[in-house]
């Protein structure tokens, strides 16, 4: 069994550390806790390990954040996926901070990542984990709160947060989404 497990944020150092990335930092840690390394590929970064037979191609596309779905079904496409075994990490401002949603299928929320997604792939019918960012930011300030860098009372709690949603991308291509939701959701 294979799945593909799509961290969502944009590539380059001005993007790093920021709300919007927390799905690149969700696969980095994948990667590092499996020592594996990414490599620029078509569409992406990506690497992969094996865990408990199952095979978890990580993917951080550099496409941006608008285009993901260009990156979500070329991958697909090429490791020969279907939607059930996909798996797209993003943040979530309708969530508050450190609160983690992992769902089956569901709309995009606003999020441009996941629109794109829908629109290319033509179907809502795919994981997503979302990770909770809050929404604590004055009116028409929205793009600067997602692209802008994490507060320091929430650096302090982003460690548990990753490794959080780490442990539910192990646990969803292991045991299941249904039996996965029950232990990440928070």
């Amino acid at each position: 069994m294979k799945y593909l497990i799509v961290g969502l944020g944009n590539a380059g150092a001005e993007y790093d550390d920021t709300r919007h990335n927390v799905g690149f930092e969700v696969v980095d840690h994948l990667a590092s806790q499996f020592e594996v390394t990414f490599k620029d590929a078509r569409l992406g970064f990506i690497t992969s390990f094996k865990h408990k037979g199952r095979t978890f191609n990580l993917v951080k596309p550099t496409t941006y954040m608008n285009r993901s779905g260009k990156a979500v079904n070329y991958w697909m496409k090429e490791l020969n996926l279907k939607p059930e075994n996909l798996l797209v990490v993003l943040d979530d401002l309708n969530i508050d901070f450190g609160k983690v949603r992992l769902k089956g299928k569901g709309k995009d929320g606003g999020h441009n990542g996941l629109k794109d997604i829908d629109q290319v792939l033509g179907s809502q019918n795919y994981s997503r984990l979302r990770v909770g960012i809050g929404n604590k930011f004055e009116k028409g300030r929205q793009v600067d709160y997602v692209l802008g860098k994490w507060s320091s009372d929430e650096r302090k709690s982003l460690p548990e947060i990753i490794k959080h949603c780490a442990d539910g991308v192990l646990s969803y291509g292991t045991i299941g989404l249904a039996r996965s939701m029950n232990n990440v959701n928070r």
